[in-house]
């Protein structure tokens, strides 16, 4: 798979669809999910270590999340109309990046706020064996 397509596939299983099974076949057997900027115990999961763990630790965060109408970790919505990212590939085939601009909206949709993060993937036969999530928007424990 392209850069392009392993960043859309990531994005439409999780920040779009939760479904994390789908998330979790992105990611090689050895594959590590990794939300730096997250604190630790913050129901969003900070680290998550192989292709079992990922599935089980997001699947846990959607399911305590489910019925919110939310698709992101701050209880918020993803406008997909709105938002807006560019990629960017690295001397190192196996690297690429993502900048996002993601913009939320409340519950009720009254509300919107931008939240501006990165992604970094590291790739081997086409599957992620890293992805840095550098996400951590107003998070309250």
């Amino acid at each position: 798979m392209t850069p392009e397509e392993i960043f859309q596939s990531y994005l439409r299983a999780g920040a779009l669809t939760r479904n994390a099974d789908a998330v979790a076949s992105l990611f090689a057997d050895d594959g590590v999910l990794e939300s730096p900027l997250i604190p630790p115990g913050h129901q969003y999961p900070r680290r998550l270590e192989g292709r079992e763990q990922i599935r089980a630790g997001m699947a846990a965060f959607y399911q305590r999340t489910a019925g919110t109408g939310q698709t992101a970790a701050t209880g918020q919505a993803v406008d997909t109309a709105k938002s807006a990212y560019k990629l960017h590939k690295t001397a190192d085939p196996c690297v690429f990046f993502a900048e996002l601009d993601t913009v939320l909206s409340s519950p009720a949709g009254t509300e919107t706020e931008t939240v501006s993060l990165v992604w970094i993937f590291r790739v081997r036969d086409g599957k992620i064996v890293l992805l840095r999530d550098y996400f951590a928007p107003g998070i309250v424990d």
